[in-house]
């Protein structure tokens, strides 16, 4: 009877790789193999900035199909090494490449003209939902008004552009890895809106530690290989700050607009004010500003707290001269329904926040909307 090393050999030895038709222990892609006991297995994979992220895939499920195997956990290291000869294997197609991996080398500098925008006029108005701070309910507004968008009969999609922390497969309830139909990705759906995010691709405890031009594939990915289909809105979910991701779309695409999320006190608010100035900087009108936890509800009685301060959308508004949108208060039943995967406009569409992102969905579709 073989051992479940010689097991475990035998199915690595079986994944190849499409770049060089050699199996990725040949290549010595796999190291440092562990077993236990119980049968969990733990190696690391090595990847070139040429190789196929989707091996890792292949090679879990290579393992987790042998006999013995209770978990495996692959831990990803960057390989360096050489660019792919002429003569390679051609790689997989562009949509199958799902997750980009970074070359730990740093970019040699050189002159690289910006691309040039390219429009998917299939998406309908695209608006980016940013924040110039982490914490203060990005994902929450982008998730609810998109559901909220689909709830009056639009067509939807959401982009979730946040590498970094995606949490929108938590907040909408879904979590597997897409299809891939063809060369196209197929979006995931949840109450009513197409999705797509990083968070179905790589495993919960993943790090992604990528620098932008790795964050600009994955943008330009989700935008060119998702089979949205057609839609009215194409929100995306950006990460917090004024970063590599902000750029990446609006030299991806013609952005239609931003919305800049806030909480009412000054040091988010100052935060704020940096990401309104990077939009209007790359030419991307800002359709307003939202001040999330504008006070806190009550569950037993009601009562408004103003936790975080008040006034600070207000003051931003103001002083960018651009129009507050909505003012959405805090209540645990937003916190709940984003921990369950139930939208606050789903489980409780008559409560004070419901109401206000409904407020919110009617001024951006007005913001929006051609000039008669």
């Amino acid at each position: 009877m073989t051992t479940l090393q010689e097991r475990l050999a035998s199915a690595l030895a079986a994944v190849k790789n499409p770049r060089t038709g050699s199996s990725v222990v040949d290549d010595e892609m796999v190291r440092d193999v562990g077993t236990s006991v119980d049968g969990r297995v733990r190696l690391t994979m090595m990847l070139s900035p040429h190789d196929d992220a989707e091996l890792v895939r292949d090679v879990r499920q290579a393992l987790e199909a042998v006999d013995g195997v209770r978990d495996v956990l692959i831990d990803v290291k960057p390989k360096n090494g050489p660019p792919p000869r002429a003569e390679a294997p051609p790689s997989r197609p562009a949509a199958s490449r799902m997750l980009p991996v970074m070359d730990a080398r740093p970019p040699t500098p050189k002159a690289v003209p910006a691309p040039t925008p390219v429009a998917y006029p299939h998406l309908g108005s695209i608006v980016a939902v940013s924040s110039g701070k982490g914490g203060v309910g990005k994902s929450t507004i982008a998730v609810n008004l998109a559901v909220t968008l689909a709830q009056r009969g639009a067509r939807v999609g959401l982009m979730d552009a946040d590498v970094y922390g995606p949490n929108v497969p938590r907040m909408i309830g879904v979590d597997r890895p897409p299809a891939v139909q063809g060369e196209r990705i197929m979006p995931l759906e949840a109450h009513g809106i197409k999705v797509i995010s990083l968070g179905f691709l790589i495993e919960r405890d993943q790090p992604a530690i990528w620098r932008g031009p790795i964050v600009m594939k994955i943008v330009t990915q989700f935008l060119r290989d998702v089979s949205w289909g057609e839609l009215d809105y194409f929100l995306v979910d950006m990460p917090p700050g004024t970063g590599d991701a902000q750029l990446s779309l609006a030299q991806a695409t013609h952005v239609h607009g931003a919305l800049i999320v806030t909480t009412p006190q000054d040091v988010a608010v100052g935060d704020a004010l940096r990401g309104v100035k990077m939009f209007q900087r790359v030419n991307i009108p800002v359709l307003g500003i939202v001040e999330n936890m504008s006070w806190f509800e009550c569950p037993h009685c009601g009562k408004p707290s103003a936790l975080f301060g008040s006034g600070g959308g207000e003051r931003l508004a103001n002083e960018v001269e651009l129009p507050l949108l909505a003012q959405i208060p805090l209540a645990p039943r937003v916190m709940e329904g984003g921990d369950r995967g139930v939208p606050i406009v789903v489980s409780d569409p008559e409560s004070a926040a419901s109401r206000a992102i409904a407020t919110l969905a009617d001024r951006v579709s007005a913001s929006l909307a051609p000039a008669s």
